[in-house]
């Protein structure tokens, strides 16, 4: 199960898991987009569960799907989520909340739903970000709210150890994807990002990354080599909280 896989790191995660023999059930709120996307996968018994992963009535319709085709799961891979600018002294409670609602309590069901499909054991990964650690201006809720995913993943990994399910998070730093287009302009183009990133000593590597190279350590934590690592969050940032 691959949540917001109509775009970004969730779309770059399904098609490696695809190309590497996993039938794929692809979640998004984009409906058209996603069974779209679903065409240009390799042939395999890949589903379909359109809708809010926060949602409780729609992940209901995805447990339905799962059981109905597949009988289990041995695999999620949580990579939807949203990201916008709030002032936490003038906003109003409910925008705030929404962040949490969406990202944090869409994680807490999506677990719920993908351990009762896990028979014996089974592998939970979360995609949350750097945020989690770090503070920027406009940013509050998104970062509290990654943080809980990180303590939560933290938390489940004892909950589950017993079922022999793995949970962790990976952290990403910058990434190309949809959600770095702020307000019409792509920041990774900015020359903000040139001078700070690229020219500038703060990020090692001096570019941002391809979804896929976030979809290659997922795929790895989902595999037989990750067999003994659970609880972790794996930063995968090109070296960005290493400096200052």
């Amino acid at each position: 199960m691959i949540t917001g896989a109509a775009s970004g790191i969730g779309r770059a995660t399904a098609i490696r898991f695809a190309n590497e023999g996993y039938d794929v059930c692809l979640n998004d709120i984009q409906e058209e987009k996603l069974a779209a996307f679903m065409k240009e996968l390799p042939e395999g018994k890949h589903l379909l569960f359109p809708g809010s992963y926060a949602d409780e009535n729609s992940v209901i319709m995805g447990d339905e799907i799962i059981k109905r085709n597949w009988g289990s799961l041995d695999a999620l891979i949580n990579c939807a989520g949203l990201s916008e600018k709030t002032d936490p002294i003038e906003m109003e409670i409910g925008r705030w909340r929404r962040v949490f609602d969406i990202m944090l309590n869409g994680c807490m069901i999506m677990t719920k739903l993908a351990v009762k499909l896990m028979e014996k054991e089974g592998r939970i990964v979360h995609i949350t970000s750097i945020h989690g650690t770090r503070a920027e201006k406009y940013a509050s809720s998104y970062s509290m709210a990654k943080a809980a995913i990180n303590q939560y993943c933290r938390a489940m990994a004892v909950e589950l150890a017993d079922q022999h399910i793995l949970i962790n998070a990976i952290a990403p730093g910058f990434v190309r994807t949809p959600m770095s287009v702020v307000d019409g302009e792509n920041e990774l183009d900015s020359p903000w990002f040139r001078d700070n990133y690229v020219i500038g000593q703060h990020l090692p590597l001096r570019r941002a990354a391809d979804p896929e190279e976030i979809a290659g350590v997922a795929l790895f934590l989902a595999g037989e080599d990750a067999s003994y690592i659970t609880g972790q969050v794996i930063t995968v940032d090109g070296g960005l909280t290493i400096t200052f």
